[in-house]
């Protein structure tokens, strides 16, 4: 049994957000860090770990420096990791990169009692695209925005997050469940797991190793194989300074000013 889990590399928003002079993210001056979703997929298979032993193997797409935010996710328990990178693999948008993902995990093998994680959304794109993708090309039955799991045998019951209150699903294995925040807490890394990391295994997966997979093809991977692309990207311009009133007397008489009341 295994838990398979995409995480991905993000630029740091908490602060300053670089852009290049042609509209897109300069992603090399910014720091980087574990989407925050993810790490809540990477704690949900982690306890699926500690009650059923499984495997659990950590899967990233990007470049090679994305090997130290592996090495973390190893450090928090992970039992292996899996980068996939590659020149062909640049410019990718959500389809293409489902697609290049997809044929990552079916080089891993997804077998019944399988799951794989993802997180909801990724902080650079918010786009909850990639997850979904990667069950219809895999042909995986799925649930999103899960809130929490309860093993049912081979299936499991999640309880999923809606607008306006929860819904009860039960998903036969293998199955993709995209999580959010609420699902749980990540767990830190341990003094252990730091020390150990870099002992247990990083597989690359590059170009070679996956062209054999029929959902890789040249036009559906990369810049050619994606069929949206950032048109700009940009800072919001930050909001004025508030103003500090002393009792409703002042607020109303500001208002009035301004003809709002």
């Amino acid at each position: 049994m295994k838990a398979i889990v995409c995480v991905k590399q993000v630029p740091d928003t908490s602060g300053k957000v670089a852009v290049k002079p042609d509209g897109t993210l300069d992603r090399a001056s910014m720091a980087t860090i574990t989407n925050p979703d993810d790490l809540s997929a990477l704690e949900a298979a982690l306890e699926l770990k500690e009650s059923t032993g499984c495997e659990v193997i950590a899967v990233s797409m990007g470049p090679f420096t994305a090997e130290g935010m592996l090495r973390e996710c190893i450090a928090r328990g992970a039992d292996r990791a899996v980068l996939i990178s590659g020149r062909e693999f640049g410019g990718s948008d959500t389809f293409a990169t489902s697609q290049i993902i997809a044929a990552a995990i079916n080089k891993i093998g997804v077998e019944k009692g399988d799951v794989v994680f993802c997180g909801r959304q990724a902080i650079d794109g918010d786009t909850a695209q990639v997850g979904p993708q990667i069950a219809e090309k895999l042909h995986l039955p799925q649930v999103s925005y899960v809130a929490g799991i309860e093993q049912d045998g081979d299936a499991l019951i999640c309880k999923r997050m809606l607008e306006d209150g929860y819904m009860m699903v039960r998903v036969q294995t293998p199955c993709l469940l995209t999580c959010i925040k609420e699902l749980n807490t990540p767990r830190y890394m341990s003094v252990p797991g730091i020390f150990e990391c870099y002992d247990k295994p990083l597989e690359i997966m590059d170009y070679e190793a996956l062209k054999d997979d029929p959902l890789i093809e040249t036009d559906t991977i990369g810049l050619k194989g994606s069929p949206t692309n950032v048109f700009k990207s940009f800072t919001p311009p930050q909001k004025g300074a508030g103003t500090m009133v002393k009792d409703a007397a002042e607020l109303a008489g500001i208002l009035d000013s301004k003809h709002l009341i």
